[in-house]
């Protein structure tokens, strides 16, 4: 009798998505507090010298909120949500940037498809998290050496390093039997960490933390459990399921004492429209944009032929055409175009990809390329 396979659900947060995608602009910021959530007048100026002048929180007056922080930033008490004003009396001389949600929602796409390259079964969650069923994807099971847990651990790894490779950026990966532990687990190693855990874990991992840290507890629940005495998950496990139900109803109480003791059978559950569509190939030897052109422009002409057949196929139509090239470094780099009518024409599509490919440096050899087509819709029936 074959034994059933061990579910594993992986959760990814990026790491201080919104500022991280800032500092990606902005390299000199590292390692320093930056707020985001300012408007239009925080932009920052460049200096004739070439230098940038960046706004502070000192300089703020206003109602806003903050969006998000680095981590130097939340190290002085500053946090998303937080007023700017009592940002600024915390952190006066943190830089203030402003908000830029359409470069946020390019980074977020761009990282999703990093890891539907390797694990396509995947839950969207807003635009920094997603829920991951890893349960399939090969060699997830396999032991590495004395961990029985490496297989699914070295898998987690190298979706970790995908999303970095296409984005510049890291994210935090739990990853457990279910969404519930996962959501927990993939905040107990932030930033940039991956944690593997078990039913066996709950005890030393899962049940010292907050009442609060469960998702779905929120502060009403946590000071009414504070009330009764309940301050971590394992106080939580150790009171009777009947316990709960008489002080928070049937259905809350039950799933009080089951998330409590890690219990939580929700699957992941995919879209069934596509966020995009794309066709890609990595080449046998890496080629370089002038000495192979003719080649190079042949494997596109095929590529943007492939999505249109695949877009008329499927009866999508896209606003926005892009291109991914990795080079000979491993480095990975995208570039989008959004149309002003949606398209599934193969000629749009290729005079899309060739405007995107100009805004790239090719001065390195190219071991990959490939085409994608987004901002999809369904096209009118005939």
């Amino acid at each position: 009798m074959t034994l059933p396979r061990r579910r594993w659900i992986a959760h990814l947060d990026m790491d201080a998505f919104y500022a991280s995608v800032e500092l990606l602009r902005y390299p000199e910021l590292r390692g320093q507090p930056v707020v985001i959530g300012g408007g239009r007048r925080h932009q920052p100026q460049l200096q004739p010298d070439g230098t940038r002048r960046f706004a502070t929180l000192a300089q703020y007056k206003g109602r806003g909120v903050a969006t998000t922080a680095t981590y130097a930033a939340r190290e002085k008490g500053v946090h998303s949500g937080i007023g700017l004003m009592k940002a600024a009396a915390r952190a006066p001389h943190a830089v203030l940037l402003p908000v830029d949600f359409d470069e946020y929602r390019r980074y977020s796409r761009a990282f999703k498809a990093a890891v539907a390259e390797l694990a396509p079964v995947i839950e969207d969650r807003g635009i920094d998290e997603i829920y991951i069923d890893l349960t399939e994807v090969p060699g997830v099971h396999d032991p590495v050496g004395h961990d029985p847990h490496g297989g699914v651990r070295a898998v987690a790894q190298e979706i970790r390093n995908n999303v970095r490779r296409t984005t510049g950026l890291t994210c935090s990966i739990g990853v457990t039997p279910n969404k519930l532990l996962s959501k927990i687990a993939s905040e107990l190693d932030k930033p940039d960490g991956l944690t593997v855990l078990t039913e066996a874990d709950l005890e030393s991992r899962i049940w010292p933390l907050p009442v609060r840290r469960i998702n779905g507890i929120g502060p009403k629940a946590g000071a009414k459990l504070e009330l009764l005495g309940i301050g971590t998950i394992g106080e939580l496990a150790a009171r009777p399921r009947d316990w709960l139900v008489e002080r928070f109803g049937r259905t809350y109480g039950r799933w009080l004492h089951d998330a409590a003791h890690g219990v939580d059978e929700r699957a992941v559950v995919t879209h069934s429209e596509p966020v995009s569509i794309s066709r890609e190939t990595t080449f046998e030897r890496d080629l370089h944009a002038v000495a192979d052109r003719s080649e190079l422009r042949t494997i596109l002409d095929g590529l943007v032929g492939e999505l249109a057949a695949d877009l008329r196929r499927k009866a999508y139509r896209a606003r926005t055409i892009g291109i991914k090239l990795r080079f000979d470094d491993f480095r990975t780099v995208t570039r989008d175009l959004t149309l002003d009518d949606a398209t599934d024409d193969a000629l749009a599509i290729r005079h899309a990809a060739g405007a995107c490919l100009k805004r790239v440096d090719l001065s390195r050899r190219l071991r990959l390329l490939g085409v994608r087509a987004a901002g999809l819709s369904r096209a009118a029936m005939v």
